[in-house]
């Protein structure tokens, strides 16, 4: 099945800003596009608004003005539905209300051809629901863009209970003609992004709520740390609170309140505060000053303390075994000892140093945890977790070392797991448990995360870098410290690192 031909026309419903750029996107690529929107007037509106975006891709040199001209020609907006009859794709963005969205394409059934292909931009409900209202199903597909549509490059092609391979395929084919990046996936709550994407928020606000760190922190370490281009509180600023916990609330509530997804309770108090984000003037952060920047507290980082004389490396360190050339191009020695499960460092006055890894501090006489790093040689901070147990001189030399090798130093709460290790581990987990109910393939995922919420590396990547144990051993010993089942690791993540441990001859 191929994609759609370019000489038929495309119509989208619905004029708002994702439908604007879904109509740009078909209009670019060379389709004649019908714009339809219930409201009168605002279909005109829509179209002089893409005509003047047009202007300004000619502009910066990204559109000929030939092309924009004949692109204008192709621009059509619709007086009414019966108008869209001869259209090859129609593709709908109109309110989030499932009754809504089935009466249009009810009515859409009767108008078009039996040949033309139906579409849902719809981000939080069920494709299938959608679809359950039409007398033919088959032929009715999820095409969800990501904000803005002619910027963003993933396209997740949604096929639901019903829907025809057929259509799922030919849906996907016309996304890649328009330049995209389609993935394939299951009708699942939150389809891929928006499903393995809860943690990253979901871990920073319980970091918060425990009182284990401040927003501006939480942000710094999964930036400069786990090189995240923005951090949780931010990224949801600007997204707006409301949309971000509303999309959070209905997945959560599509997997019949899995404990898993469950929202945030400080966020919860954020939205009803009328405190959004960006577009409110405050959100985490305060906008006041009515240009978008954010007054912020600057995020912790601790003074400057002597680097320790010398380290002893129990094991390679693991994940974090790039830090012992890092220590030794500081100038500190590095002593090393042969131990078979050893992955941490002994500083001079006894206290050890350890990866997170789902434990606490107070759990032990003297130790200092550090959070997991995308690249600890880029890395400009770098967050570390001590109980009230905790001595000062080992703290002070934890703090001294990593400041040796260029870091700033954050010190938050004996949190377990820490910010960056439980968000990646738990990203981990989701995403093995989505290939293993069939939901997307496991190239489609990392493909998914990487282009559609910008992440440095998609899951099974980091699930490759770290080790097959390393996501479940965490998950699974968080679990055992908080047991209301947030943090139990997938019994496909299970699997993965059973099969791991099997290969290699350990099966206690």
């Amino acid at each position: 099945m191929t994609a759609i031909d370019l000489s038929s026309p495309v119509a989208v419903v619905g004029t708002g800003t994702m439908g604007q750029g879904i109509a740009q996107v078909a209009l670019v690529a060379g389709h004649p596009v019908r714009l339809y929107d219930a409201a009168p007037g605002r279909a005109q509106d829509a179209a002089d608004s893409i005509g003047a975006r047009l202007d300004r891709l000619v502009e910066k040199d990204r559109l000929t003005a030939a092309d924009r001209d004949a692109a204008r020609a192709r621009l059509l907006p619709a007086e009414s539905l019966a108008d869209l009859a001869d259209c090859a794709l129609v593709v709908e963005a109109v309110l989030e209300r499932l009754d809504v969205k089935q009466e249009l394409f009810r009515e859409l059934e009767g108008i078009v051809g039996e040949d033309c292909l139906l579409a849902t931009n719809t981000s939080s409900l069920s494709v299938t629901a959608i679809g359950g209202a039409l007398a033919n199903p088959g032929r009715f597909v999820g095409l969800h863009f990501f904000n803005p549509a002619p910027l963003l490059p993933l396209v997740e092609v949604v096929s639901g209970f019903a829907s025809d391979v057929t259509s799922a395929t030919r849906a996907y084919e016309t996304a890649r003609a328009w330049g995209k990046t389609p993935v394939a996936c299951a009708d699942t709550p939150g389809f891929i992004v928006n499903r393995i994407a809860r943690p990253f928020y979901a871990e920073a606000f319980a970091v918060y709520e425990a009182q284990g760190a401040d927003p501006a922190t939480i942000d710094a370490v999964l930036r400069e740390c786990g090189g995240f281009k923005m951090g949780a509180f931010e990224l949801t600023d600007l997204i707006g609170q409301d949309v971000n916990e509303s999309v959070t609330h209905s997945v959560w509530q599509s997997f019949f309140q899995d404990v898993r997804f469950t929202p945030s309770l400080a966020q919860r108090r954020l939205v009803e505060s009328g405190r959004l984000g960006r577009k409110s003037g405050h959100g985490w952060y305060d906008y006041s000053d009515g240009n978008g920047a954010a007054e912020r507290d600057e995020p912790h980082t601790a003074e400057k303390r002597p680097q320790p004389a010398y380290v002893v490396a129990e094991g390679d360190l693991g994940p974090a075994a790039e830090l012992l050339a890092l220590i030794r191009e500081a100038g500190i020695p590095v002593r090393e000892e042969d131990e078979d499960h050893g992955t941490r460092l002994v500083l001079p006055g006894g206290g050890q140093l350890a990866l997170a890894d789902g434990q606490t501090s107070v759990e032990f006489r003297d130790v200092v945890y550090f959070d997991l790093a995308l690249d600890y040689r880029r890395a400009t901070r770098v967050a570390l977790s001590a109980s009230q147990d905790t001595s000062s001189q080992t703290l002070t030399e934890a703090i001294g070392l990593f400041q040796a090798l260029g870091k700033d130093v954050s010190v938050i709460g004996d949190v377990p797991g820490m910010i960056v290790a439980r968000t990646v581990a738990r990203i981990v987990d989701l995403a093995h448990d989505a290939v293993a109910k069939g939901v997307a393939t496991e190239e489609d995922i990392d493909t998914a995360m990487r282009l559609g919420v910008n992440y440095p590396l998609g899951p099974f990547e980091w699930s490759r870098r770290l080790g097959r144990n390393w996501a479940y051993a965490l998950l699974d010993d968080l679990h055992l410290r908080d047991p209301s089942g947030r943090y139990a690791p997938s019994l496909a993540l299970y699997r993965h690192a059973y099969a791991s441990d099997k290969r290699e001859g350990n099966t206690s």
